[in-house]
């Protein structure tokens, strides 16, 4: 690594670290006040409530990283412009693309970062959190959880469970479909009030028989199913589950699966892509804050316009993984719709501030002063007594900023 490049990474990552700070400060700040009243009422102690701030923590760090990102990349340009760094990075040869290659790398490592905190740690923080929220805020044990509307199906059954106590192994209005040896009849419905879920002997209480065979019905006080199902093994399922909050790899492994059985899976591929679009997002504020500063240098109105850049970057993201999610845009596009317009729009601007613009031609003291393009056979011509018109012929090559 160049004597430059550890310059410049010190300077990142002291940037980072105290944006971070600050962001990370401000959101706990803001999360304790909304749940101050209700930490109180509940009586938690004061170890209960430090634990399920500090175990957010991680999730908060993914949430905010790219907005860090992109304002820590504003402040250091900002910085460097004032204090004529550019400049002299400029005179000694360093092109200002090069100096955007250095915050691009930046971008990707921070957007692994992202990523690992937001499927790794933040996963296993906020089941924490949840948990401590739920049990000891709310008061509601894991053991009172109810489940409805669960179906699964085994050897030749197809079971529904209206309502299930998964802790308790119990549940109401269970409906089993009997199907032949060669899957395409029913033999017989089994619907009982209630049943208990042993794996391998399930038993069905005030049972109702119907055979659409013989168009024949039976009732039975119990009934015995050799299901092998562990029911407490649906504790892990909740049907309020935002996509969002499931780890990577169980998304694939969901996607996957369902979409072997023909299932509609635009949701699970909506939140697949998301994930993914949302830690490449880091490297897109990098080049958004690029841009901003090959517009101005003022640091107060680079910032400024960053975050409002940054509001409208997070309400096109999430209209696009809503509608990726109803199945009216395709998965990839409602993902990475927002980091292609952009991250495109940015490097677009990026390359056409350092592209190259010619040469400047100064031939003899009384001629003008001419900007040959070299895709333009017409020259752009100025006046003759132009301050920078001096005497010989001259010829310069200015790229980049450099005009």
């Amino acid at each position: 690594m160049s004597l430059m490049s550890r310059y410049l990474l010190r300077q990142n990552l002291f940037l980072m670290f105290m944006v971070l700070g600050v962001g990370i400060g401000l959101y706990l700040l803001s999360d304790l006040f909304d749940r101050l009243d209700d930490f109180l009422e509940a009586g938690v102690s004061a170890k209960v409530a430090i634990t399920y701030f500090v175990v957010k923590t991680p999730l908060i760090i993914s949430q905010i990283l790219p907005a860090v990102f992109l304002i820590a990349c504003i402040l250091q340009l900002c910085i460097m412009a004032r204090s004529r760094e550019l400049v002299a990075l400029q005179a000694g040869g360093i092109s200002f693309l090069r100096l955007a290659r250095f915050f691009f790398v930046c971008g990707i490592a921070w957007a692994v970062a992202q990523l690992a905190f937001s499927q790794f740690l933040g996963v296993q923080g906020e089941q924490l959190a949840a948990r401590i929220w739920k049990e000891d805020v709310r008061k509601k044990s894991i053991q009172d959880t109810e489940l409805n509307r669960v179906w699964f199906t085994e050897g030749a059954y197809i079971v529904h469970l209206g309502t299930v106590v998964p802790a308790k192994r119990q549940g109401r209005n269970v409906t089993a479909y009997e199907l032949s040896d060669d899957g395409r009849e029913i033999k017989q419905v089994l619907k009982a009030r209630s049943f208990t879920a042993k794996p391998g002997d399930w038993t069905l209480r005030n049972v109702r028989i119907l055979d659409p065979g013989m168009l024949t019905t039976g009732r039975a006080d119990a009934y015995s199913l050799p299901l092998q199902q562990d029911v407490a093994a649906f504790q892990v399922v909740d049907p309020r589950t935002d996509l969002q909050k499931l780890p990577l790899w169980k998304l694939w492994t969901a996607t996957r699966q369902l979409q072997a059985t023909g299932s509609n899976v635009e949701a699970l591929r909506t939140a697949l892509h998301m994930k993914l679009a949302y830690a490449c997002s880091v490297m897109v504020m990098g080049l958004i804050g690029l841009m901003l500063v090959t517009w101005k240098d003022n640091l107060y109105i680079c910032i400024g316009t960053g975050l409002l850049l940054t509001f409208v970057y997070y309400a096109l993201f999430t209209v696009g993984g809503t509608l990726g999610e109803k199945g009216i845009v395709s998965p990839v596009l409602a993902a990475w719709g927002a980091d292609i317009l952009f991250g495109g729009s940015a490097l677009a601007r990026i390359l056409w501030f350092t592209r190259s613009r010619g040469k400047i031609q100064r031939k003899g003291k009384d001629s003008r002063r001419r900007w040959l393009h070299p895709r333009r056979g017409n020259p752009i011509t100025r006046h003759k007594g132009h301050p920078d018109n001096k005497t010989g012929d001259e010829t310069v090559n200015l790229r980049g900023s450099d005009v």
